[in-house]
């Protein structure tokens, strides 16, 4: 009997498009995602790196944007309901640089802007809550379902810029400001998800 094609391991693949894609191995977690988005609403996980916090935050992406293909012979291809789209705003802080004074404000009037290009809706207003904020309302008005929030280390603009306690401190109160939309926009929200990164060295708290 001829030997089964080994998959492969998907070494710091964050993508759950390209493990199902390439056949790599992937251990099933939609059962627990559809779980979380029955059981609850808003949801933190905070754990280091390497724990696979982005790739679950991107299987949730392709969940509530109904990618029904790629959950095939999943725990959850028979239990969602793939008839309902949801919108989605995925916000990353994984990538940026935020060592300079007004750098996290920039990048995320950028990250918010290209998601509302990429919906096909117009980036209104020129600070991050605001922006957010308009961009919740719209999309949940444009398609009729409410919006599904997903932000991928959010406390790392803090923790980048422990060394320098005033930027550290004007990038808490920044991320309180722009959090505090999800709860202003609650009824504009179908769930929200955010993962932190843990520091062994140092605690810092959440600016929600």
């Amino acid at each position: 009997m001829p030997l089964m094609d080994k998959l492969k391991l998907p070494i710091g693949i964050q993508t759950f498009r390209e493990i199902r894609d390439e056949g790599y191995y992937y251990v099933d977690k939609t059962g627990f995602a559809a779980s979380l988005t029955k059981d609850g609403k808003h949801y933190f996980l905070s754990r280091p790196r390497r724990f696979g916090k982005s790739l679950f935050v991107d299987t949730l992406k392709e969940l509530f944007e109904g990618n029904r293909a790629l959950f095939r012979g999943l725990a959850v291809d028979d239990t969602w309901d793939w008839n309902v789209r949801h919108p989605v705003v995925r916000l990353s802080f994984g990538g940026g640089s935020y060592l300079e004074p007004g750098h996290l404000a920039a990048e995320t009037l950028i990250r918010l802007a290209d998601i509302a290009e990429d919906a096909g809706v117009e980036a209104a207003h020129n600070t991050g809550p605001a922006r957010f904020r308009s961009l919740l309302r719209t999309l949940h008005r444009r398609t009729g379902q409410r919006v599904a929030v997903l932000v991928d280390e959010y406390d790392k603009p803090i923790l980048d810029t422990l060394a320098s306690p005033e930027l550290a401190k004007a990038n808490r109160d920044y991320l309180r400001s722009l959090y505090s939309t999800i709860k202003d926009c609650d009824e504009h929200i179908k769930f929200t998800f955010l993962t932190g990164v843990s520091n062994s060295r140092r605690s810092t708290s959440s600016p929600a």
